[in-house]
Parts: structure tokens; sequence; C-alpha cells
């Protein structure tokens, strides 16, 4: 979520108008590299069948990832009249594990920022790390309502569409969660892409925190397991005294792995055999 910076309203009425030109075109695009929506029911399963296979490929795509170094470069910028980049966080970090599997992030790159409309909060950084790259395990699925949508062709991927919302939301500041739709890989039962915001946003009289739509792109990494790797949003979020365009970007490059001799794969752990990664989904330019 970013929230709001106090900034004097001394917009004129010509930079007004180029705000609001640019907040119209403003959209991030769940749709790109999607073929038509078939409605149809699956033929071999049901879509509860399917739900639980991909959700039990999660958990193990989750533990997987523990496994994995890998550099993260985060870029958020506003944007006003015509596109025009007004302000700019920009991070690089490589994500790194000790020896007892504790998380560390290793900051490679990080010029001062330029934002001045909004400020960076503890749940972007939080989003960075475990909501942009969405997991949805066996344990996650009693908290959410997952509804079939159909199947897709996604790129080069034949897909399963669901449409996903928790069951409940606090909005007085409890557990934040995913909505939005998730499409999954009708032969490695994974998630591949997923599209939505993370909820609830925060309107209270003193502290707005509000969060962009985004859309995250996997890839196959060492032929097992579909990791993230780009995550795209491009919105319009609305405080009460101004709108602010957001766009953000993060990339997830370098996956490698450590610490271990077996991969992980659904159902029982086999010997290494130096797979090599190979990639069947790219994230748009």
């Amino acid at each position: 979520m970013l929230r709001k910076r106090f900034v004097p309203l001394t917009l004129s009425l010509l930079s007004f108008v180029f705000l609001l030109a640019g907040a119209a075109s403003a959209e991030t695009n769940c749709e790109e590299g999607n073929g038509p929506l078939n409605t149809a029911q699956p033929s071999s399963l049901t879509p509860d069948q399917i739900v639980q296979k991909f959700a039990a490929r999660e958990a193990i795509f989750k533990e997987a990832r523990n496994h994995y170094t890998y550099t993260q470069e985060v870029v958020v910028q506003t944007l006003q009249g015509d596109n025009t980049v007004d302000g700019e966080f920009r991070q690089v970090n490589d994500i790194l594990y000790d020896d007892k599997g504790n998380r560390i992030e290793e900051v490679k790159f990080a010029p001062a920022p330029t934002l001045t409309r909004i400020m960076m909060t503890k749940e972007d950084f939080d989003d960075f790390r475990n909501r942009l790259p969405f997991v949805m395990t066996t344990e996650d699925l009693p908290k959410y309502d997952v509804h079939y949508e159909g199947q897709q062709h996604v790129d080069e991927i034949d897909t399963y569409v669901f449409d996903i919302a928790p069951k409940h939301v606090d909005k007085n500041g409890g557990p934040r969660y995913f909505q939005g739709r998730i499409w999954v890989d009708n032969r490695d039962f994974q998630i591949v892409k997923t599209c939505g915001k993370n909820v609830p946003d925060i309107h209270n009289k003193d502290n707005e925190n509000l969060t962009p739509k985004f859309v995250t792109y996997r890839e196959q990494v060492d032929g097992d397991y579909w990791f993230p790797t780009y995550t795209k949003a491009d919105d319009i979020l609305h405080f009460k005294d101004q709108d602010v365009h957001v766009r953000e970007i993060v990339k997830y490059t370098n996956y490698k792995r450590f610490g271990v001799k077996t991969r992980i794969v659904y159902g029982k752990p086999v010997p290494e055999a130096n797979p090599k990664a190979s990639p069947q989904q790219k994230p748009p330019d």
C-alpha cells in the first residue's frame, strides 16, 4: 500500500486538467497476452479437484522458493500530466538466507527517493516480499471464496481461470488478503499469472493507505517451479484530497538454488540432477 504525503493543494487549473487526462488512461491490464475465455466446465476434473491440486502444488512451491536466492528490483513512480514522472523510489536487493533459513535482504542499489505526493510504508515492503508474488496453499483455502470462471490460453500456456476473494476483511486494520483472478497451468497445476489487488484499503481520518491493482507473471525455473519474475501496477490511487497516478514494476531475477541436495517436487523429493531452466512464459516488455 502507499500512503499519501501531505501536499498543499496548489495545482493550477491547467495541471489539474492534465492530471485528470492522465488518470483516465491508467489501468493495470489483466488481459494482456490472454486469448478468449472459454466458460465451459473442465472435462476430466471438477473445479474443486483442480483447486485442491493447485493448492497442494502451491504449498510445495512456497517451500521450494525458500531454498532459492534471487535479486529483487523495485521501482515505484508517481506520474502526472502526459505520464511525466514526478517522483520515484528505486531499490535493488539480493534476497539471501542464512544457515538457519532466515531471510536476509542485502541492498545493492538504493538512490535517494524523490517521491513527494506519496510515501512508502511497511505494508508496501510486505507486499513486495509476500503478496505481489501471491501464493495460495491448501492452508489458505478456507480463508477464500474460489469461483471457477473457465479456461484460457495465456501466451503459450493453457490455463484454468479462477476468481478469488477473501471471505472476511477487517477494514479496521486486520489481516490483508489478495482479491482478483488467477490463472493455473492445466498440466503443472501451478499459478502462472495473478491479477488483482491487496485488500483492504485504509481510509481513516488521519491515515490513508491505498494499494494499486497489479499483475504478476511467473516463469518456470529448473523445470519444476513456476516462480514470480515480473509484476506491474499502473493505477490511480483515490485519496480524499487528490488522485495520484502510480506505476510500480517489480522484477525477480537470478534465481539460484542453495543449501539443498534434493529437489522438492509434487509427492516426494528426488536427487539433484542439475536441471536447466526452461521458461515457457515471458513477462511483457
